[in-house]
């Protein structure tokens, strides 16, 4: 089983600290090292996914995100990202959430969930919150979900939702705008033999909440196929 080589992360190390042109140029093959290291890692990522999920993200080299800033129109003109990230799609419309993984000494984790719900979207998850919110509490606080990401996470409005009373029981969650579940990593678990095989169980254990949204974004209010 492929692991992401110390070497890799001690790149990005390198590259916070030297995030220029003419020092980039220089260690480009290091960097192009780091870069098949990575791929071959998510390669094998989603071969071990595919035996429990269907994926549509097809290879490594199509997932991985860019490393390179478009420094346009920010005020951090920093060349390059210190860090690997990427992330893997459901197939079919049928099958709704997002996987996500962060490399970054310092900073390595995975998420998913759903981090831009559209407007009908959003509109339908916080009306199933609504109506089934006990079933959310109960999805939320299974072993397997709690033990492997902790409380559900994202960007939330400060008040409550138009057309939402302030003091609905299940306003913490009907406040969500984006519905995440995040585990952070240290450096030495990212560069353990066994991390894709904690990386693999992780996301198998987020299943029983991408099957229930699902089936509620698929759904219009009254359980009709709607996608």
């Amino acid at each position: 089983m492929i692991s992401i080589q110390a070497s890799t992360l001690g790149f990005l190390k390198n590259l916070a600290k030297n995030n220029n042109r003419a020092w980039f140029t220089d260690h480009k093959d290091q960097y192009l090292a780091a870069q098949a290291n990575m791929t071959a890692f998510i390669d094998e990522l989603i071969v071990a996914m595919n035996k429990h999920d269907e994926l549509e993200t097809e290879s490594g080299k199509k997932s991985l995100f860019r490393i390179y800033n478009d420094v346009r129109f920010s005020k951090d003109k920093s060349p390059y990202s210190a860090r690997f990230a990427f992330s893997l799609k459901r197939a079919t419309k049928l099958k709704r959430g997002g996987y996500y993984m962060n490399i970054k000494p310092g900073n390595c984790f995975l998420a998913c969930g759903f981090f831009a719900p559209n407007p009908a979207d959003l509109k339908r998850i916080r009306q199933d919150i609504d109506y089934n919110h006990d079933h959310w509490n109960t999805l939320l606080q299974s072993k397997p979900i709690k033990t492997t990401f902790g409380a559900l996470q994202g960007d939330a409005v400060v008040t409550a939702p138009r057309g939402y009373a302030i003091d609905h029981e299940a306003i913490a969650l009907i406040r969500h705008k984006q519905f995440i579940l995040r585990h952070d990593f240290t450096d030495a678990e990212v560069v353990s033999p066994d991390f894709l095989k904690q990386v693999n169980a992780m996301y198998k254990n987020v299943r029983p909440y991408f099957d229930y949204m699902s089936s509620v974004l698929t759904t219009d209010a009254n359980g009709e196929l709607n996608v």
